[in-house]
């Protein structure tokens, strides 16, 4: 084809096209028009691209179209807009709807890591299968602690950091299996359970118990929630209501991607914690308090800021346009 000819011929229909998006304001008529000479456009761009592949006229024709398409699709959301309705509604809303689930998974763990701690400090041959007396005495008298300050601040906050992000993340992102999440509360609180065992064992139940208060407050609510949102996830999929499986999985996938988000944030403030104020020499009302202090502000965006955002009827999800058209219907 040749594109002198092309632009020849439709020189005319452009500039109409262009003449109509640079208008402020539209009528219907010439909105009718608008979106019939777009799409005349489009087919005379894929034709000039199909022919002669990347040409000044057609990157000409595209930022002609682009402009067009502005008109009727919408110009994207101001990206603060975006970031402040994430932090003050979306995320808040998709936090409120798991805080009874998050609840039972914290009562879940407890329980667990509580009975794993009754069993070792029970049954002496159990806990002589941790490892020597020697061993479990260097850890409890020494190791326990200086696991917080063997390392730079910076590198082993950004190194429990990630670790904590990880699992979150693998509990929202493989929620949807069943097991996972079980398998990660479990180990979780046998880790818990068997740490707290070897301390009391040796008179050191105010060390574990200090030393995890301030930053483990934040970073043990923060793993509740992932697992809350696997769960909820996996429930989708399992009981979906009046929604097919594949709508029931994608609201919920969309809504939960958020917390998966969030988290990551408020992991690095945990994260933070444990690498910059746990080590510290500083009295642990201060040092708690801290860990309090976040923690509060997490609930304050849970159940302050998402019975708000509930009420108004979010969820977390995207905006209808987002999220696009779930069923095509007549009339």
């Amino acid at each position: 084809m040749d594109l002198d000819a092309l632009a020849s011929a439709r020189a005319d229909d452009w500039q109409r096209l262009d003449a109509l998006a640079r208008r402020p304001r539209l009528d219907g008529p010439e909105t009718d028009e608008l979106i019939a000479r777009y799409q005349s456009a489009a087919s005379d761009l894929s034709t000039a691209k199909t022919t002669a592949g990347s040409t000044a006229l057609g990157d000409r024709l595209s930022i002609i179209i682009a402009r067009a398409r502005l008109r009727f699709t919408g110009a994207p959301e101001n990206p603060l807009r975006q970031f402040t309705r994430f932090w003050l509604v979306a995320l808040p809303a998709a936090l409120y709807r798991l805080r009874w689930l998050t609840l039972a998974v914290a009562v879940a763990t407890f329980v667990i890591a509580a009975l794993y701690t009754w069993w070792i400090l029970a049954d002496p041959r159990v806990f002589a299968n941790l490892g020597s007396e020697a061993e479990l005495k260097q850890l409890a008298d020494e190791g326990f602690a200086a696991y917080y300050s063997e390392h730079p601040h910076g590198s082993f906050a950004g190194q429990v950091w990630t670790n904590n992000a990880w699992i979150a993340a693998q509990c929202v992102a493989f929620g949807i299996v069943g097991f996972w999440v079980p398998y990660v509360v479990a180990q979780n609180a046998q880790n818990l359970g068997v740490n707290a065992a070897i301390m009391i064992h040796f008179d050191e139940a105010d060390t574990f118990f200090l030393y995890i208060a301030p930053h483990g407050l934040l970073e043990l609510t923060c793993i509740f929630v992932a697992a809350a949102a696997g769960l909820r996830i996996f429930w989708a999929w399992i009981a979906p209501g009046p929604r097919s499986r594949g709508q029931s999985l994608a609201a919920e996938g969309r809504s939960l991607f958020t917390v998966a988000i969030g988290l990551v944030f408020w992991l690095f403030v945990s994260g933070l914690i444990e690498g910059f104020v746990t080590p510290q020499p500083w009295p642990w009302v201060v040092k708690i308090g801290i860990g309090a202090v976040a923690l509060a502000a997490f609930l304050t965006t849970m159940l302050v800021l998402g019975r708000r955002a509930a009420k108004a009827g979010e969820t977390g999800d995207l905006a209808e346009f987002d999220s696009g058209v779930h069923r095509l219907v007549s009339g």
